[in-house]
This record gives structure tokens, C-alpha cells and sequence, in this order.
């Protein structure tokens, strides 16, 4: 199946998102918005994994989670990847993302012991739209800008969930596999 791990976005922040995916729309750029229900952090990408490799990915999970405790996690501000110049996603970022990325990273070391890439320099990031050609790329960039402080609000991590990714024309279908919590 192909795979993800990642933290889902506390519903009541959901409104707050949209709102922004809202006034993103009203640029008029051509963009694909995340779903609400698809709405997450991914916090490592394993593509196309077997049982075998199911099982110690969970059993790294049960094993690592017990050395941390859940933590407070405050979506703030936009950017782009991969740079301003050459838009392609728009995410929400974190305000001091260290016990986050210390997870993150923790969590990684062992992937790669299982043979995944490792993670050159994550990010902590909510992708909250696609962009799909140029069109009226200043007036985006613009609204980009204009929300570059935007404060969504605090969520508690205290589950990651491993996920399921179905690609199908109309969008991504995840469907949660496995909850580890914190």
C-alpha cells in the first residue's frame, strides 16, 4: 500500500483554514485546495510498503512514542514551496516547530535503519493548496504575502496516524491504518 505517517489538524482549527483556502480563491489563480478531511502534517512518506515492512514501522512507533509526551503545536504563518519565484504548494507553517522536528527526526533515524530516504530538511508544514499554472501568480503572491503572520491557533499533537493513500483523478482518498499515541 502507499504510505504516510502523519498528525491530522484538530477540527476546531478546520474553519480557520478554510477561511485562508477562501481568500486564496479569490486571487483567482488556478489552485487545488486540500480537502478539509485530508487536512494533515505528513510526517514521513514511506510510498509503497509491504506487511513485513507495516509491522516494524509500527513496532518502531510503540517504541519511540513511549520516550515522548504530547505536546502544544501552534500553526502560524504561509509560504510556499519550493520559493516564492516558482510556486507549486502553499502551506501553513509552525511557530516554534523544535519538539516537533525533534520527533520528526528522531522517528526518521529509524526509517532509514529500515531502508527509507532520509529526510534532508524537513520542514514542518500543513499543505493547505497546489498551485496549478501561473496565472495571476502576483496577485497570489500578494495575498501569500498578506497572510505571512496569520495566526490559525493551538492544537495538542498526541497521535500520529500511519495512513493509506489512494490516488484516484479526483483526488487523493486516505483512510487511517493505524493510530499511535503520544
Amino acid at each position: 500500500m502507499r504510505a504516510f505517517l502523519a498528525v491530522d489538524v484538530d477540527s476546531q482549527l478546520s474553519y480557520k483554514i478554510q477561511k485562508v483556502q477562501k481568500d486564496l480563491i479569490k486571487t483567482d489563480a488556478p489552485l487545488k485546495l486540500v480537502e478539509p478531511e485530508n487536512l494533515h502534517f505528513t510526517f514521513k512518506f514511506f510510498g509503497e510498503i509491504n506487511q513485513s515492512q507495516t509491522e516494524n514501522i509500527t513496532r518502531i512507533m510503540e517504541e519511540k512514542l513511549e520516550n515522548y509526551q504530547s505536546f502544544p503545536l501552534n500553526i502560524k504563518g504561509t509560504g510556499v514551496f519550493p520559493h516564492p519565484g516558482y510556486m507549486r504548494v502553499i502551506w501553513l507553517g509552525v511557530e516554534d516547530p523544535d519538539k516537533f522536528s525533534t520527533l520528526q527526526m528522531d522517528l526518521d533515524d529509524e526509517f532509514v535503519k529500515m531502508g527509507f530516504k532520509k529526510e534532508r530538511s524537513y520542514i514542518p508544514h500543513l499543505t493547505i493548496a497546489r498551485v496549478k499554472g501561473s496565472h495571476n501568480k502576483e496577485v497570489l503572491a500578494d495575498m501569500i504575502k498578506d497572510l505571512e503572520e496569520i495566526e490559525i491557533g493551538q492544537m495538542t499533537v498526541e497521535r500520529l496516524v500511519l495512513k493509506k493513500s489512494e490516488l484516484t483523478p479526483v483526488g487523493p482518498i486516505y483512510t487511517d491504518v493505524k493510530d499511535f499515541y503520544i
